[in-house]
């Protein structure tokens, strides 16, 4: 946890944002696998983590706004509890750990919450994406799940999108520790990609460092020689020689933040000339686009230059002609790369993402565009400092969607699809950093991770 004045402070800024009415936010429940005493790995709500910083199950805090009071819903243990978990402190020593000096069992929830309507205040939460709390939400405002879902506070949603986008130091130190294992973890895949290794091997290790680091992974572990299937989580390919694997993948701290790093390895460790030379144009479209990042610019341009550097790169290699401008304007680009350039990062590896992206990646000033490629970006809005923010460009060459533009004769005024067959079985590049938006610019987060050919090469050559 951090210090009790970090959590403090945040409440207080609600309040003076919202003014007016109880806040709640509804920490996470045990989820079981097969049986109520057979759950999964607890992961508690990055919100409430923010606010109130206690990281197990079955809480709820609320900030009374008018009565000035933050409270903590929860119960403390009996003696069964103790048999099986060992000695549990007091709910009231656990609040007094972030600042809060009210606790109430969970049983009380539901009267503060009927008093608060009676009164006429508004009951701000945040939209629920675990069926639990849409159930518990349901109950406690006496609507249905649809309705407590639709009513979610945006004013409370725009607050904790403002405080949680920009990162205090505390912060990006956790990110830097979440980047240390990570950095393991993905030289360690660099060394393992050998012919005749199992994707699900690598795969295991590499999330078995993380473990055993006391950490977990930030998202489900993407690591494929199929990497032009953009979210692959299938392990189980055998890796052969002349064959390209993507892995992307990253830690979580101990307090939840994470890190999220993409390297592509030449399986038996070197690169064709036909895998060096897409690895280069990708490379060198993400280096423009982390020297391009700067408080008040627009992650959009950025976005925009990358896919131009990357067409510019594919016109030399005759995969595309024409006025590349012109092509990344009307969108062929996205033939090669059909995402978005990065997102944010804090808590949650696409940060507030629960929140609706829109929300966060995007304001009154600049709205999503429904042209393909772009309308994936999910960062669009103007840089500030504190923000951490990935960047991730790739080259992918994906046959269902190379033959449906072909077969639609799209963009044959910039795209040489006679040259794109000979890569149809190429698969893909991606290489992404984390980078801190800073007030005279950027830097990039942790201890560089091996990434020119020259580095991969050398180290996915040794045992």
């Amino acid at each position: 946890m951090f210090d009790s004045a970090i959590y403090t402070q945040r409440r207080n800024r609600l309040k003076e944002q919202l003014e007016s009415g109880l806040i709640l936010f509804l920490g996470n429940e045990e989820s079981p696998m097969n049986y109520p005493g057979n759950p999964y790995r607890f992961r508690q709500d990055s919100s409430f983590l923010y606010f109130f910083g206690l990281d197990f199950p079955s809480l709820v805090g609320a900030i009374d706004i008018d009565g000035n009071r933050d409270i903590i819903f929860g119960n403390d243990v009996d003696i069964e509890d103790i048999i099986w978990m060992g000695f549990q402190p007091s709910m009231k020593e656990r609040a007094g750990e972030v600042g809060v000096s009210e606790t109430f069992p969970l049983d009380k929830l539901e009267e503060t919450v009927k008093q608060a309507i009676q009164q006429g205040k508004k009951i701000h939460y945040l939209p629920p994406y675990r069926p639990e709390t849409e159930l518990k939400l349901s109950r406690l405002l006496g609507m249905d799940s649809d309705e407590a879902k639709k009513n979610a506070s945006v004013e409370l949603i725009t607050a904790v999108v403002a405080q949680r986008s920009v990162k205090i130091k505390e912060e990006v130190d956790e990110i830097e520790i979440a980047h240390a294992v990570t950095l393991e973890m993905h030289t360690t895949a660099m060394r393992m990609a050998k012919p005749g290794i199992y994707e699900k091997e690598i795969a295991g290790k590499i999330e078995g460092i993380a473990l055993s680091s006391g950490f977990n992974i930030s998202f489900p572990i993407i690591l494929t020689i199929n990497g032009q299937i953009l979210h692959n989580h299938y392990h189980g390919n055998v890796l052969k020689e002349g064959r390209l694997l993507v892995n992307d993948s990253g830690a979580e701290s101990a307090l939840h933040y994470a890190a999220d790093i993409t390297r592509t390895i030449p399986v038996g460790g070197k690169f064709t000339q036909k895998q060096r030379e897409i690895y280069e144009v990708v490379l060198n479209a993400q280096e423009t686009a982390i020297q391009s990042i700067r408080p008040d610019i627009k992650n959009k341009d950025i976005h925009l230059k990358a896919a131009k550097t990357i067409a510019e790169g594919l016109k030399e290699l005759e995969l595309m002609k024409g006025d590349m401008d012109e092509a990344v304007n009307e969108g062929a680009h996205a033939l090669f790369f059909p995402h978005g350039l990065g997102h944010m990062m804090g808590l949650d590896v696409h940060d507030m993402e629960d929140l609706g992206e829109d929300y966060v990646g995007y304001d009154e000033n600049i709205k999503r565009s429904d042209q393909f490629g772009i309308a994936y970006l999910r960062l669009a809005k103007e840089l500030q400092p504190g923000y951490v923010v990935t960047v991730e460009p790739g080259v992918y060459f994906i046959p269902a969607l190379i033959d449906k533009w072909k077969g639609e004769n799209k963009f044959t005024q910039f795209i040489n699809y006679e040259k794109v067959e000979d890569y149809r079985e190429f698969g893909g590049v991606r290489l992404e950093d984390d980078v801190l938006v800073t007030e005279e610019g950027h830097q990039v987060i942790g201890k560089t991770i091996p990434k020119t050919p020259e580095e991969v090469e050398e180290i996915a050559a040794t045992d």
